[in-house]
């Protein structure tokens, strides 16, 4: 079988033999992989002239709602995937990591997008920023989406998880994406890429899929492209400084393998829960995956003196992993993906035994169950131990990408820390104690050379997530030998693949702009009041000037035994006389609820309920005497989607609130959102 690419909408073979690839159980052959003559200039051009210009007419929510309903596709399809993820070596547990957590990406963006960000083709972010005395002259920040392509080219270990969080966040903000799969795996990526251009969820161009080299595409990038990488830190080094991407000033992200560490605190008692989470937590990571993950942990920082206790507990544990073909019930680690993948392992391990102790596996020597030991890609757990690991280089710079880890001893919490720095910048740590003092000791010497530090202890080991799993909402990146870049946190992923521009101008020109309204900007004034219009109705900028309203002792009175509140400032003459409001002062939610009842419409109408309030600020006091009005203005509108077809329409309009006293001073500003209902659908 020969895999497929996906360009200029056709799926197209590469017209030599290829590479052939093999089933990392049994060493059967899969399929070969090429793409020699095929034309890299049509994929870039038909992302840029196809995907791009249809991506970029939706909104965030429309692209959410197209991540989310290609997540629901894969779902369905899922356990084509998982029977052909079995052919890379991969145990059930292993490729739902792969499979469902890189849906479960999806959905997260989808959601986050959907929640966060507003229902338009572009963002407005940040204030404005007032530029001039009076007030004519102001600033913005808003992102649209970069005009060209997303090259985005990953590691073998996960063939679907590292494509779908890659692709997730490029298509929310509106950018294509061409996916260009490691060799060794990429025959599981094609099964998947296959199903998402089948359900014709996402627009013509948004994906297009590379089986084999890259060929000149890199050379044809421009500066409104972006690159991904990961993989090794050999391969990134040598794209990043590829000449076209240097010229063009191409953004370039990468995320490399690191020695990711994890470091038992000189607190844990042997026979404690931090002690054995600690064990567990590093024979996991050795395990999951056969050790293929560029987050698992290669260093095991530990007290001197609980090197016995540490190695005799791993030791155990591992011994007892099953290792062969995880099709056959008991095995728990199966294969790596390759038997090149193989041969390379065992060439880091001989390079580490030159300045560490073998104290488990290491020997080719060793039982599988099930699948060919001959053919298949299997390799034992093994664990080296470093006695002096500050008077060598080798185990900080050598690694071994499979079910191999280094236990390292460390005399201080000092020496510790700067053991762990000696792997020159890291993906992931894990510090394992149940002491707050030690942990933040630990976490704050760290954090400057790791992208991501999972603290454990009792207290949350039933939830965590452990240490080697990247969360969409967190970055996943670490500086130095990791790369040097971020992926996935959040809505940072979004931005990276969009254009940050300031805009100055006039604050209304600046309102029509944005769609919304800046301070200083025209007010739209109406005799209707604005909560007795549907969502299409109410204009950005439209405002309400409210009547005045003078606050009594009785207002503050009422309102202390009403809510419970009796702060001195606003009972006791004398103290407040004292305090540095000079005088008895109203309450701040006394304000607000007054303020509420100045513009509120109170009879059934359009508007639906208050769905929240932000930004709030109490700039002045407000005194017995005072007298407050209040500026109501529609400063942004956000469309909504129905979650259910039987739902009402509607929307969240958001709602610029000045309370200002008869000195025409702010005395509190504020943004409050309703929900308003809408005529169309």
């Amino acid at each position: 079988m020969k895999l497929q690419s996906y360009i200029n909408g056709q799926w197209v073979e590469g017209t030599d033999a290829g590479t052939e690839v093999f089933n990392a159980i049994n060493g059967e052959s899969v399929c070969t992989v090429s793409s020699t003559g095929v034309d890299f200039n049509d994929a870039v051009r038909f992302a840029r002239e196809k995907g791009g210009p249809a991506l970029r007419k939706m909104t965030f929510h429309e692209r959410a709602n197209a991540l989310k309903a290609l997540g629901k596709h894969l779902m369905e399809k899922k356990e084509d995937f998982y029977r052909v993820s079995a052919w890379t070596g991969a145990t059930r547990a292993d490729s739902w990591i792969d499979i469902e957590g890189g849906v479960s990406t999806m959905f997260t963006y989808s959601s986050l997008v959907r929640r966060e960000l507003p229902n338009e083709t572009f963002l407005v972010e940040d204030d404005a920023q007032i530029l001039s005395r009076e007030g004519t002259f102001i600033g913005r920040h808003i992102l649209t989406p970069k005009e060209g392509v997303a090259v985005h080219i990953n590691a073998f270990n996960f063939p679907c998880w590292g494509m779908l969080e890659k692709i997730a966040p490029s298509l929310a903000a509106g950018m294509p994406v061409i996916v260009k799969p490691a060799t060794a795996s990429s025959y599981l990526t094609e099964v998947m890429v296959k199903e998402i251009i089948a359900s014709g969820i996402l627009p013509e161009g948004s994906i297009q899929l590379i089986c084999g080299g890259v060929g000149n595409l890199l050379d044809l990038l421009n500066e409104q492209d972006v690159v991904t990488f990961t993989g090794s830190a050999s391969t990134g080094q040598k794209l990043r400084t590829h000449p076209n991407i240097v010229a063009n000033s191409i953004p370039f992200t990468m995320e490399a393998d690191s020695l990711n560490c994890a470091i038992l605190g000189a607190t844990v008692e042997p026979g404690s829960p931090e002690f054995d989470l600690y064990v567990k937590e590093v024979a996991r990571e050795m395990t999951v995956k056969a050790g293929q993950k560029c987050t698992a942990i290669r260093r095991a920082i530990i007290p001197r003196n609980r090197v016995d206790a540490v190695t005799e507990a791993l030791k155990a544990r591992l011994s007892k992993t099953v290792i062969g073909d995880p099709s056959v019930e008991g095995v728990r680690m199966g294969a790596l993906v390759g038997r090149s993948q193989v041969a390379d392992v065992w060439d880091k391990v001989e390079q580490l035994k030159q300045s560490c102790e073998l104290v488990h596996g290491g020997s080719e020597d060793f039982e599988i169950v099930g699948g060919n030991l001959e053919t298949g890609a299997f390799f034992p757990t093994t664990l080296l131990y470093s006695d002096k690991p500050m008077e060598t280089d080798v185990p900080h710079g050598v690694e071994a990408f499979g079910p191999v880890s280094t236990l390292m001893a460390y005399d201080d919490i000092d020496q510790a820390i700067a053991i762990a720095k000696l792997g020159k910048g890291s993906l992931a740590g894990s510090i394992v104690t149940a002491d707050n003092l030690e942990a933040r000791e630990l976490v704050l010497g760290c954090a400057s050379y790791h992208g991501r530090l999972h603290i454990l202890n009792e207290a949350c080991a039933k939830e965590s997530t452990g240490h080697g799993s990247p969360l969409p909402t967190l970055v996943h990146g670490g500086p130095g030998r990791a790369g040097g870049g971020e992926e996935l946190g959040g809505l940072r992923a979004v931005k990276h693949y969009m254009q940050r521009t300031a805009i100055q101008g006039n604050p209304t020109t600046l309102t029509a702009i944005t769609n919304e309204f800046n301070p200083g900007s025209e007010q739209i004034k109406d005799d209707v009041h604005p909560f007795r219009k549907y969502f299409e109705d109410v204009q950005i900028g439209e405002t309400l000037i409210t009547h005045r309203r003078t606050v009594t002792e009785a207002d503050i009175v009422n309102f202390g035994c009403l809510s419970g509140d009796h702060f001195y400032a606003h009972f006791d003459e004398i103290a407040a006389k004292d305090s540095l409001f000079g005088k008895r002062v109203a309450h701040g939610y006394f304000v607000l609820s007054a303020a509420a009842g100045m513009f509120v419409e109170p009879s059934p109408g359009p508007v639906q309920l208050n769905y929240g309030l932000e930004n709030l600020r109490f700039i002045e006091p407000v005194g017995i005497g005072d007298t407050i009005q209040v500026r109501l203005t529609c400063k942004r509108k956000i469309k909504k989607d129905r979650r259910n077809p039987e739902d009402e329409p509607n929307g969240v309009i958001v709602w610029d609130v000045e309370v200002i006293n008869q000195d025409n001073t702010p005395v509190a500003v504020y943004n409050i959102l309703t929900m308003v209902v809408r005529r169309e659908d």
